[in-house]
Parts: structure tokens; C-alpha cells; sequence
């Protein structure tokens, strides 16, 4: 057994994920045993050649490359790497356009959660690429959450929902954080079957920390005094298909945790809410008519992802 496995999830961004495991090298102690492992998930082929040959000249054995001629999302893509990880105690989910700055950061991290029984996943705090403070901590999604939005609750209830925008200096009991680097305890991810593969992009950090927390009893932390870079949307752009990628992922997670009538509420009102958008903002037609057909997974970007030749 090992300490920790760390999964990567490459997509047309080779030179992001060489950075992102050069810097974990670099930040993670000799004592630790670890294996790196890369999932490319249907990049160009250019891409996954560059990505490939700088494995080689890394020349390190706990570096495994996996090239998936299909795009299978972010849950997909870290189970490709858990399915072909060792037998760990951990694992860490890590975005590929982030960077570790800590030292020893993974020590650190399995230091916190040997010293903390009842949690299961924690999470550094995430800067930006100016080492700045970046929003990390979350709270469930839920239909309550989407209509008084995240503010009003903090304001309601500043005990259950923590105010994301200040920076903690102790480690903090929170939801959820950021899919950007989970650090999970790996009895409690098996036990839970891991990530949802319906949710091809979005809530996948936030269902798996509720399943964790409704099934293993267990909690999720901020780890404030270790830190890590990330830069932000390396792989993605914020266009109208992400946005209906976003709601088809959100009204799927509603539905799964709330049950079909707090769906049906956050379709109305999201309706409501794009028609009169949409005559300001054209674009948004399209996501106002999907919303009519109740945003189902077969419109996800998942079912559009065409299998790669090599």
C-alpha cells in the first residue's frame, strides 16, 4: 500500500500538467509514498505526444500516463485513474492547471486527516495565479441555496454556511470545496463508489462530499495553512454550452438528492428567470428551451463526445 495516489485529468493542456506534476514532485516529502497518475482525456493527439514525451524524459517511475480516446468528463476521467491506481490510503483529485506551493503538501495533508477521525475529504486553500485568495470552500447545492443565493444564507445562518469570501486560519468544517484538489480518504470514496459518471462536468465535488457525509458520516475540511495555485478554466471556456452543461448538472443532482418536485421548482424558476434574460441576451433561447424540456442528460456535452482514431 501506498500513501497516496494522485489523479490527473489532461485535456489539450499538456504544458499545465507538466508544470502541475513537476510541482508536486518538487513539494512532496521522500518520506510519502505516492504515484502520479495522468489521464488524457481524448486531448489532440499533438497534444497527448508532448504530454507523453515529457513522461519519458521525467523519467520517473510513479508517473503513469493513460490516454482515453474518449472524453469521459471530470468524474469519468479521475475513475479511469482510480481503476488503474494502487491500493492507497488516499487520494488526490487534482486539477491539472494548479500548482502546489506548500512544502511537503501532501504530508501536511495526511497529517490533518490522521489527526482528524470524522473527516474524509479536505482541500488546501486555493490562490490565483498572483498567489491571491481565491474562493474555496462551498456550500451544498440545493434549491434553497439557488433561489436566496449563497450570501442570504451566510447572512441567515453565518454558522451552517460559513462566509466563503474570508480567508480562515484554522482548519474549517464546511459542505464542500472546490473540485480543483480534493484530498480524500480512500476507504470512504470506495465506499461510495466514488464519482457519479452521469455528471459529466459541475456538482461532482458537491455530490460526492454529500454522499460521503449521508453515507460514511464522515466531513470535509478546509486546510487553510497549506496552499496551492490554480488557474483558473485552463480547459474550459464559460460559453452558453457550459451554462447549459452547468443547469443539466444541477437539476440531475437535484433531482438525485431533493427528488423530482424540487426539480420541477428550479425549473420554473430558472425559466422565469432566462425568458426575460433571453430578450436582452439572444443566446440564452437556447438554454431556455432546453430548461422547457427539463434539461435532461441526453442533451449533456457527454453524449456529443465522438471517440478518437489514436
Amino acid at each position: 500500500m501506498i500513501d497516496v495516489s494522485c489523479i490527473l485529468i489532461n485535456f489539450n493542456t499538456s504544458q499545465y500538467t507538466i508544470n502541475c506534476v513537476q510541482s508536486i514532485i518538487e513539494n512532496t516529502d521522500n518520506d510519502v509514498s505516492y504515484e502520479i497518475i495522468i489521464v488524457d482525456n481524448a486531448s489532440i493527439y499533438q497534444d497527448y505526444e508532448k504530454l507523453k514525451l515529457a513522461v519519458k524524459q521525467l523519467s520517473d517511475t510513479k508517473i503513469k500516463l493513460i490516454r482515453s480516446k474518449l472524453n469521459t468528463g471530470f468524474g469519468g476521467g479521475n475513475m479511469i485513474g482510480f481503476d488503474k491506481a494502487r491500493n492507497c490510503s488516499y487520494f488526490a483529485f487534482i486539477n491539472n492547471d494548479t500548482l502546489f506551493t506548500s512544502e511537503n503538501t501532501l504530508a501536511k495533508l495526511i497529517q490533518f486527516m490522521n489527526q482528524t477521525p470524522r473527516a474524509a475529504v479536505c482541500s488546501p486553500q486555493m490562490l490565483d495565479a498572483n498567489k491571491n485568495f481565491r474562493r474555496t470552500i462551498d456550500h451544498f447545492s440545493s434549491p434553497i441555496r439557488e433561489i436566496f443565493k449563497r450570501s442570504t444564507l451566510e447572512l441567515i445562518n453565518p454558522k451552517r454556511y460559513p462566509n466563503r469570501k474570508i480567508k480562515y486560519n484554522k482548519p474549517l468544517k464546511v459542505n464542500y470545496i472546490q473540485g480543483a484538489f480534493m484530498f480524500i480518504e480512500a476507504n470512504a470514496f470506495k465506499n461510495v463508489c466514488g464519482f457519479d459518471t452521469n455528471l459529466f462536468l459541475y456538482y461532482e465535488e458537491s455530490d460526492i462530499c454529500r454522499r460521503i457525509l449521508q453515507q460514511e458520516k464522515k466531513q470535509t475540511y478546509l486546510v487553510p495553512e497549506v496552499e496551492y495555485i490554480h488557474y483558473e478554466s485552463a480547459s474550459s471556456s464559460k460559453n452558453i454550452s457550459m451554462k447549459i452543461e452547468q443547469k443539466i448538472s444541477l437539476l440531475y443532482y437535484t433531482k438525485k438528492h431533493f427528488g423530482w418536485s424540487s426539480k420541477i421548482i428550479l425549473i420554473f424558476y430558472f425559466s422565469f428567470r432566462y425568458f426575460f434574460s433571453s430578450l436582452i441576451k439572444p443566446k440564452n433561447w437556447k438554454l431556455f428551451f432546453l430548461l422547457l424540456k427539463g434539461m435532461p442528460l441526453s442533451s449533456s456535452l457527454k453524449q456529443k463526445q465522438v471517440k478518437l482514431n489514436r
